[in-house]
C-alpha cells in the first residue's frame, strides 16, 4: 500500500510536468544549433479577471510542541502564501517561487530550475490590504504532493482579485519549501519507501488547522489578519491536497466547505460531511464514478450539498498553474486547451466560493449541463 501511494503521488507530478521539461530541452537544443531560433519568452500566470489588483505576503509559522513526523527532531514549521485584494498597482510583482525552490523541484524531474522560478505573476509584494474591518473570507489551499504551494498561485490570484484572503500552505519535507533564514527544504518524503497515507493526510489536515489557528486566534501572525471574517472559511487543493481538506473539515467544523481537485481520497475519513463539498475530476483517473473507487465512496459519505464534475479533456494537474503555462510553452499534450483549463478551474472554484461564503445563487458551472461550459460532465451515481 505504502510504496503504491508513493508511485501514484510522484507519477502524477512527472506526467503533469513532462511537458513543461520540454520547453528547456528545446530551447537548449536550438542554443547550439548554428542557426539559433529565439529565447523562449518568460511564462506568466494569466491575470485575474476580478475587479480588484491583488497583493501577496509570505508568513512563516512554527507549531511549538508538535514534533514534525517527518524530522521528529524539529518543532513542525511551515511557510504560508497570503494573497488579497489592494488598490496598488504599482511596485514589483512577487516571483513565483525561489531560485533554490525551483531548482530543486526541477531537480526531482530532470528541468532546469529556471523554467519555474521565473514564471511572472501578478500580485505586488507586501501591498496594503484594500478592507481593514474582517469583512473578507478566507480560503484555505493545499497544493499536490511534492507540488510548491506556487502551483495554485492562478487560482489564489482569482478567487483575491474577486475580493477573498487566500492562504497557500506548503507542507514542509513535502516538496521544497525556502524560509527567511536562507534555508531551503527538500522534499524527504519523495524519497521514502514506507511513505504511509496514514500519516501524510491526517499531518496535512493538522497543517490546515494550525494555519487557521495562527490566521484567525487572539494574536494572528499575520499584522493585516484584520481584514479576515473567521466566520466565512473554505479549504480545497489539488490532489493529496484535495484529500487532506476532505480530511480537515472532518476534524475542524471551522472550515465551512472544501473541494478536491482530482485527489484520490487516500486515508479517507469514513464519517459522513454535512458541508458543502465539491470534487473536480480530471478526464482519465477521477472522471467518471467507478474510475476510482475511494471517490465513490467519499461521494457516498457526502450529506450536504455536493458536486461531483468531471472536465472533458483534462488530466491530473491541468487545474493547477500547469494548464496554462503549459500551454503557453506550446506543449500542452493535454485534449483540452490549457487556457481553458485554467478558465474552468478559476469559475469553479470562485463561484463554489460566491455560493457557500458569500451565499450568492448557484452560478451556472455548478448548476448542471449547459451550452457555456460543454466541457463540465456532472455525476450523481
Amino acid at each position: 500500500m505504502q510504496r503504491t501511494l508513493k508511485r501514484a503521488l510522484l507519477g502524477t507530478t512527472a506526467a503533469a510536468l513532462a511537458a513543461a521539461g520540454g520547453v528547456f530541452a528545446m530551447t537548449t537544443a536550438n542554443a547550439a544549433t548554428e542557426d539559433p531560433q529565439p529565447a523562449q519568452e518568460a511564462l506568466a500566470i494569466p491575470v485575474p479577471g476580478g475587479e480588484f489588483a491583488t497583493g501577496t505576503t509570505q508568513l512563516h509559522l512554527v507549531d511549538e510542541g508538535r514534533p514534525d513526523v517527518w524530522v521528529p527532531e524539529r518543532d513542525r514549521e511551515l511557510m504560508v502564501t497570503m494573497w488579497y485584494p489592494t488598490d496598488e498597482t504599482e511596485g514589483a510583482t512577487a516571483p513565483y517561487m525561489t531560485a533554490e525552490e525551483g531548482e530543486l523541484f526541477g531537480k526531482q524531474l530532470n528541468l532546469p530550475g529556471e523554467l519555474l522560478s521565473t514564471v511572472e505573476t501578478n500580485s505586488i509584494t507586501d501591498a496594503e490590504p484594500l478592507a481593514d474591518d474582517g469583512s473578507l473570507p478566507l480560503v484555505v489551499l493545499s497544493p499536490g504532493f511534492s507540488f510548491p504551494r506556487a502551483t495554485l498561485t492562478g487560482a489564489a490570484e482569482e478567487l483575491a482579485s474577486q475580493g477573498y484572503a487566500v492562504a497557500a500552505v506548503g507542507h514542509t519535507y513535502e516538496a521544497p519549501i525556502s524560509f527567511p533564514d536562507g534555508r531551503t527544504t527538500e522534499c524527504l518524503t519523495c524519497l521514502q519507501d514506507d511513505l504511509d497515507d496514514e500519516t501524510l493526510v491526517p499531518n496535512r489536515a493538522a497543517d490546515l488547522s494550525f494555519v487557521l489557528d495562527e490566521l484567525t486566534g487572539d494574536d494572528p501572525a499575520w499584522e493585516d489578519a484584520g481584514v479576515l471574517d473567521d466566520d466565512r472559511i473554505l479549504v480545497g487543493g489539488h490532489s493529496i491536497g484535495g484529500a487532506s481538506s476532505h480530511r480537515a473539515m472532518q476534524t475542524d467544523d471551522r472550515f465551512d466547505a472544501g473541494f478536491n481537485l482530482d485527489g484520490t481520497f487516500f486515508a479517507l475519513d469514513p464519517h459522513k460531511l454535512d458541508r458543502p463539498f465539491l470534487m473536480v475530476g480530471g478526464g482519465d483517473d477521477h472522471g467518471s464514478p467507478g474510475q476510482d473507487d475511494t471517490w465513490d465512496k467519499a461521494w457516498k459519505k457526502l450529506d450536504g450539498w455536493k458536486r461531483w464534475i468531471s472536465v472533458t479533456g483534462t488530466t491530473h494537474s491541468s487545474m493547477t498553474d500547469f494548464g496554462p503555462l503549459g500551454e503557453q510553452a506550446g506543449l500542452n499534450q493535454d485534449d483540452l486547451d490549457g487556457n481553458r483549463s485554467n478558465e474552468i478551474a478559476r469559475t469553479l472554484i470562485t463561484a463554489f466560493a460566491d455560493t457557500h461564503l458569500r451565499g450568492e445563487d448557484v452560478a451556472p458551472a455548478l448548476d448542471g449541463p449547459n451550452e457555456d461550459w460543454p466541457e463540465l460532465v456532472f455525476h450523481n451515481p
